[in-house]
């Protein structure tokens, strides 16, 4: 009974000061709005969940508003042109997140609409377990838990869990399965993912600007900044590829779409080799390939990527033997092939 009315305390209290404190985001309806009624989109919901995985909230602003310009619904985006979403997703990172965005779309739409609850999200191309909670806690107003990096942070501090991550998960996510209200629990979700972001941050926290600084046993002892703990990673091994850069007279670029399925899966590059232990020579046409000097590092979630160039200027009648010559908006390469482009364009004349 005691931990009942302390958690009904801790959410009265982390509620109002999110009432006055709630980052204000493109895609939030904010708490002055739902005193009012207004209704969370469940389509601005599950889009934004889905961009915001794996993706800062500042990566996200444009992105966003730009997918609701060009696809106001979700039956608009559901009717888009693969090629068209994948490049506008293009720099996003993650891209089988865009192919599952599709893929979700159009399931949602045969449903004709959202699922409201958990279960129902969860059959859903592309929705696991957190965003499945997410949207039906903050467009539905379920009672759902909702845990990401943000609240694990916050539960390890409240509860002083010195249980290394990952190992820690399950703890973590049943202390806020304890505190998640069944009264206005959208907000209280994103109140808790605003604490961890804004106040209970990684470094410094702002302790004495936070609503539940009486609760905090990591902070009695003096330790929060010390959690969440980790376990070490292991250093991300190096792989090593080369791009072959050509541009035909009339100043078309030689491009090929990736393969639907693993890294980049759908979009556009230049042809090569699969990258791996050693960079392999694999030039898609005849041509005066030249080396530039340079390389192309970028870093994936699980390796390095070390990038040879090649690059060439050839005739307007140049036919390859992979891929096709197109004019091409920069905008729409993946980060690591929009890199390889800025330095093949340093180097060739215009």
């Amino acid at each position: 009974m005691c931990d009942a009315v302390g958690n009904a305390g801790r959410a009265t209290r982390i509620l109002t000061w999110y009432d006055t404190h709630a980052r204000d985001m493109p895609w939030r309806v904010g708490p002055a709005d739902r005193a009012k009624g207004v209704q969370p989109d469940p389509y601005a919901v599950w889009l934004s969940e889905v961009m915001l995985q794996q993706t800062t909230v500042a990566a996200v602003r444009n992105y966003f508003t730009r997918f609701l310009s060009l696809w106001p619904t979700v039956q608009d985006l559901a009717a888009a042109d693969d090629a068209q979403v994948m490049g506008e997703w293009a720099g996003l990172g993650y891209y089988a997140r865009a192919r599952n965005l599709l893929k979700c779309a159009r399931a949602v739409v045969a449903l004709g609409g959202f699922p409201t609850t958990r279960d129902g999200l969860m059959q859903l191309p592309g929705i696991g377990p957190y965003t499945s909670a997410a949207i039906a806690s903050i467009a539905f107003d379920a009672p759902e838990t909702v845990v990401d990096g943000n609240v694990e942070r916050v539960m390890a501090r409240m509860f002083r869990i010195e249980t290394p991550l990952p190992a820690a998960k399950p703890e973590m996510k049943a202390r806020a399965e304890s505190l998640t209200p069944d009264l206005r629990p959208g907000d209280y979700a994103q109140a808790v993912m605003d604490l961890g972001a804004t106040i209970c941050t990684p470094k410094s926290p702002a302790c004495g600007f936070c609503p539940w600084n009486r609760d905090c046993q990591a902070r009695a002892a003096g330790v929060q900044s010390t959690l969440p703990a980790r376990v070490p990673k292991a250093p991300k091994p190096v792989r090593y590829g080369i791009a072959f850069l050509a541009r035909r007279a009339d100043g078309a670029w030689l491009l090929e779409r990736r393969p639907d399925s693993g890294l980049l899966g759908g979009m556009l590059g230049w042809p090569g080799a699969a990258w791996g232990d050693v960079a392999t020579e694999s030039p898609p046409m005849s041509a005066d390939w030249q080396d530039p000097g340079v390389e192309v590092r970028h870093t994936f979630t699980h390796f390095h990527l070390r990038l040879g160039l090649r690059i060439a200027q050839v005739p307007a009648d140049a036919v390859p033997e992979a891929g096709l010559f197109q004019t091409i908006r920069p905008s729409d390469l993946p980060t690591v092939m929009r890199k390889a482009y800025d330095l093949a364009r340093s180097t060739l004349p215009d």
